[in-house]
């Protein structure tokens, strides 16, 4: 059951991290410009109806502010030509270099002083405005047929329905990959990508709080939930993969390559999440239930878009053991659930406002904090023992 001075000191955390729409927006003219110029005549990509769209976290809604100010914000963009080029016809490295001398143009047009960079998947475009951030553009064409069935099947049989699963199916897709053996030569053997189907599916979760989002698509003056982008949603999910990410960020600081990886935050609370919709139910839920969700043989995190694929596989991989990632994983669960259940209980505005700096980053501002928070009476000495709180044993995040 919601307690309202948890919910408000939630609140007040996400108000330190969340970014501003006017940010979303930002993105967004982004890659719409960015879509107008591959939809030219004169683009190379034009007569392959080229497709623009946006990847993530600024598609999922869940973009969280940079811990370090002076970090760049990640714009992931997908560019899908849909018609006209196949694996029969095409090479990964034709279709990524075909993409990539669009871009290139793209960069010279619109003054972009730093060079275009080729990575693994993508290619990477830096801007320096207002916003700093840069955009990964993966190239890919739509699955086959026949793939996107497997694709389909497997779903239904991990317990998706099958409207969900056909939808999400349709909108696999075949990326490029430079580190695959095959990446210069005609194969059928691609990688598959289906972000914009795991966005449909996390949308589908966020909606079991349908009568609050019906509510936030009223108080935005649009007739429903599905004309508003989904940043403006601010589901209990959302919010509560934003938290989770920056208590993430906090924690493995000193060890970046380490920290869970934000796909396996995101799905499993997002497979956790039933719909509740206060925010402070909906970490409980989350806290107490995800790590039942990981499962005790591969794949450990199934995508649920395409469950055969394992978004914990590094967990197991010789290459990555130094890093001990599931263990960290787990470490940071734990402590996930003391933190929130230390910050949740306290009722002093020093511990409230120590706790969310040392384990948030969130410098809370003490000016009508108390009233804020409903606390009503002055705040005491914090005793020593604060910072051994820190260190508390993990328990159980839910009271009920």
């Amino acid at each position: 059951m919601s307690n309202p001075t948890r919910k408000r000191i939630i609140d007040e955390l996400l108000a330190s991290v969340e970014i501003p729409d006017s940010a979303y927006e930002k993105a967004e003219d982004r890659y719409k410009d960015l879509g107008e110029w591959f939809e030219r005549d004169e683009s190379r990509c034009s007569g392959f109806e080229p497709h623009i769209y946006p990847q993530g976290s600024f598609r999922l809604g869940t973009v969280i502010r940079p811990l370090n100010a002076h970090d760049e914000y990640d714009l992931d963009v997908g560019c899908r030509l849909r018609d006209g080029i196949t694996k029969e016809s095409h090479t990964q490295r034709d279709l990524k270099h075909l993409v990539g001398k669009d871009l290139e143009d793209y960069r010279i047009a619109r003054g972009i002083k730093d060079s275009l960079e080729e990575h693994h998947r993508c290619w990477r475009l830096g801007y320096a405005d207002t916003l700093k951030f840069h955009m990964d553009v993966v190239p890919s064409i739509p699955e086959s047929a026949s793939r996107r069935e497997i694709i389909k099947t497997a779903m239904i049989n991990f317990g998706s329905s099958d409207p969900l699963a056909r939808t999400v199916a349709a909108l696999a897709g075949s990326i490029t990959d430079k580190r695959l053996q095959n990446y210069n030569t005609i194969s059928d053997d691609w990688r598959i990508s289906n972000s914009e189907g795991y966005a449909r599916w996390f949308e589908e979760r966020m909606k079991q709080a349908q009568e609050l989002m019906q509510k936030h698509a009223f108080e935005a003056k649009a007739a429903k939930v599905d004309e508003l982008p989904a940043y403006r949603w601010k589901s209990p999910l959302q919010r509560s993969v934003q938290i989770l990410k920056r208590h993430r960020d906090v924690m493995f600081a000193g060890n970046p390559d380490g920290k869970p990886i934000s796909v396996i935050i995101t799905t499993l609370a997002a497979a956790a999440y039933q719909g509740e919709i206060e925010i402070d139910d909906a970490l409980d839920r989350i806290l107490s239930d995800m790590g039942g969700l990981v499962r005790t043989k591969a794949p450990r995190v199934p995508n649920p878009v395409n469950p055969v694929e394992d978004f914990a596989d590094k967990w197991a991989d010789a290459k990555y053991r130094h890093l001990n990632l599931e263990q960290n994983f787990w470490d940071w669960l734990e402590q996930a659930q003391a933190d929130f259940g230390i910050i949740g209980d306290a009722r002093d505005i020093e511990l409230v406002v120590e706790q969310a700096h040392v384990k948030f980053a969130a410098d809370l501002s003490t000016d009508g904090l108390d009233e804020r928070l409903g606390f009503g009476a002055p705040s005491i000495a914090v005793s020593p023992k604060v910072h051994e709180l820190t260190g508390t044993p993990a328990k159980p995040w839910r009271t009920d």
